[in-house]
């Protein structure tokens, strides 16, 4: 049985990096949350309010929507972004993208969603890099995200700082 996964990020180049090279890769610390994404399993991207270093104009968002297509495993050469290194990881398909600075903007969710036990405090949730999604909150925002999302090759450029003047 597959599960949706939350999959938190935030850090701009970190986001490109995953979009990039469609792989997910994750801190030594966070070893036990990494290993409960399996092949198949269903993946939604989150930027952080804090994603693209202006938390006053930007909101958390749901922008992809992807399935891990290979076992979470040790790298043979581990990945180092914005001087953190990160040992373990999986790759990724991505399904859908949604355009820059769009996507689902999830705080006006979060009273629908079960996954979230008060939302007066649900933002402490997403201090991890995967948050297991309950179906019933999976399918919530798997509806609501997929008329937002493009194809990925359309997209993906958006994404990538440095190319484009970011």
């Amino acid at each position: 049985m597959t599960t949706t996964h939350l999959l938190i990020l935030s850090d701009r180049a970190a986001l490109s990096w995953v979009l990039t090279e469609q792989r997910m890769a994750f801190p030594a610390r966070r070893s036990r949350q990494s290993r409960a994404l399996t092949e198949g399993d269903e993946i939604m991207l989150y930027t952080t309010r804090g994603c693209f270093r202006n938390p006053t104009r930007d909101l958390g968002r749901v922008i992809a929507l992807a399935e891990v297509s290979g076992p979470v495993r040790v790298l043979d050469e581990e990945v180092r972004l914005g001087g953190r290194r990160f040992p373990e990881g999986c790759p990724l398909q991505i399904r859908g993208l949604a355009p820059f600075r769009e996507g689902l903007v999830l705080r006006d969710l979060v009273p629908s969603l079960t996954v979230f036990p008060d939302p007066a405090t649900w933002s402490i949730w997403l201090r991890r890099s995967s948050l297991p999604l309950p179906a019933g909150d999976a399918e919530l925002l798997r509806n609501a995200l997929r008329p937002l999302l493009r194809p990925y090759a359309e997209t993906v450029d958006q994404y990538r700082w440095g190319s484009a003047g970011r």
